[in-house]
């Protein structure tokens, strides 16, 4: 047993060795381990939840194990089609509308060779970010108020009639959509300028050698250079397809637009807190079902990713 043991004593003594040279990298990279493990991966006990008739009084272990009992509910409920087709429709439009944008603006912002008006027009564009949801919320409201809103003033000027729009459903996709991109495509532009400044200068000086206008350098150079992290970005975003931002969502929800809004989240959060007697159980199995749906969908975008390209997240 001797020989074992001496043979593992080296190997403790460079392993020793390497965390008292690197502790602080170490340590570094300890903070967000233990986040990922306080934040993400111990609430994962409570998805048990969803298989059981939960009761306070009892704990989790002790509650009644019913099975899919939930789910089966929650797909029978009459309000499945509806919720399910409202966060897929808002998911897939602020992708469709809203991704392609951070790309033009970083694109645009590379090409400008007046560097007071590129920092000018990054300005302006990233500083909604740094607006809280509640505060953004409240000026999209105020914004389009039929009696003070400046948009209906607007339409008023033309002798149009104003429009409640937080009042029709048929607007409340557009609205959430279109301020979301105003307020995030700068911010997510960044990424985009950082791929493009590792571009070789060069490529386009070669590219209008040969006469290759803005368009056809922006076309053949630029776009391939941040093709990979489109695609990175792009799987990510399909992957939380079922994940619509809730605080926006439930501050700009209303009982006349409801039709539209109602989405995943807003509906978990009524069922299991709002509603008397709140229901955690089910609520936890809508949430569930939401998280298994993104998964599917993130693996999936990733194999089809890997088959048409060089790029995916594993």
């Amino acid at each position: 047993m001797a020989a074992p043991l001496a043979g593992r004593r080296p190997l403790a003594v460079r392993v020793r060795k390497t965390l008292a040279h690197n502790w602080q990298l170490y340590v570094l990279v300890a903070l967000p381990l233990v986040y990922l493990v306080i934040f993400h991966y111990f609430p994962m006990y409570g998805a048990q939840l969803a298989f059981k008739k939960y009761r306070a009084a009892l704990g989790i272990w002790g509650s009644e194990w019913i099975g899919f009992d939930h789910f089966i509910a929650f797909f029978r409920s009459f309000q499945f089609q509806r919720i399910v087709r409202n966060t897929i429709s808002i998911s897939a439009y602020s992708l469709v509308a809203g991704f392609p944008v951070p790309i033009i603006l970083a694109i645009a912002l590379n090409n400008s060779q007046t560097r007071s008006f590129k920092k000018t027009v990054q300005l302006v564009t990233y500083a909604p970010h740094f607006i809280s949801t509640v505060v953004m919320c409240g000026m999209i409201i105020q914004f389009l108020s039929p009696s003070v809103g400046i948009v209906n003033k607007f339409i008023a000027a033309f002798g149009l009639q104003p429009v409640g729009f937080m009042g029709r459903p048929e607007w409340f996709q557009t609205i959430y959509v279109f301020s979301g991109i105003w307020q995030q495509a700068g911010y997510a532009s960044i990424i985009f300028l950082a791929a493009l400044a590792s571009v070789s200068s060069e490529l386009h000086e070669a590219a209008i050698v040969d006469g290759a206008g803005m368009l056809q350098r922006n076309w053949h150079i630029d776009l391939p250079a941040i093709m990979p992290t489109a695609i990175i970005l792009l799987i990510l975003n399909v992957g939380n397809l079922m994940s619509v931002g809730f605080e926006k969502v439930f501050l700009l929800q209303n009982t006349m637009n409801l039709e539209t809004s109602e989405v995943i989240q807003t509906f978990v959060y009524k069922r299991g807190i709002a509603w008397q007697p709140p229901n955690f159980s089910y609520a936890a199995a809508v949430g569930l079902f939401n998280s298994v749906v993104n998964l599917v969908m993130l693996v999936a975008v990733n194999a089809l990713a890997r088959r048409v390209s060089d790029t995916s997240l594993w």
